[in-house]
């Protein structure tokens, strides 16, 4: 039996909105997305940085353990 991740299980998905650089246009990406095209003028709309599943998972410190998760934390 291969173990998966708790956390990639689709139902955990967020999403949050993106404004075009070009256009404008307000545009929806998920948390599992790093780039959508706008649906206005086609320009290629991609976030500040790449996503992590220690950002969004609600099981990312059990994963990774508690002192790598206190230090993507910003903690000591």
């Amino acid at each position: 039996m291969i173990n998966k991740c708790p956390g990639q299980d689709d139902r955990n998905l967020k999403s949050e909105e993106i404004k075009c650089r070009q256009c404008g246009f307000v545009a929806e990406i998920f948390s599992d997305e790093v780039k959508v095209k706008c649906p206005k003028c086609g320009n290629l709309i991609c976030k500040e940085r790449l996503p992590s599943c220690i950002d969004w998972c609600k099981y990312a410190r059990e994963c990774i353990g508690e002192e790598k998760w206190k230090k993507s934390r910003g903690g000591e």
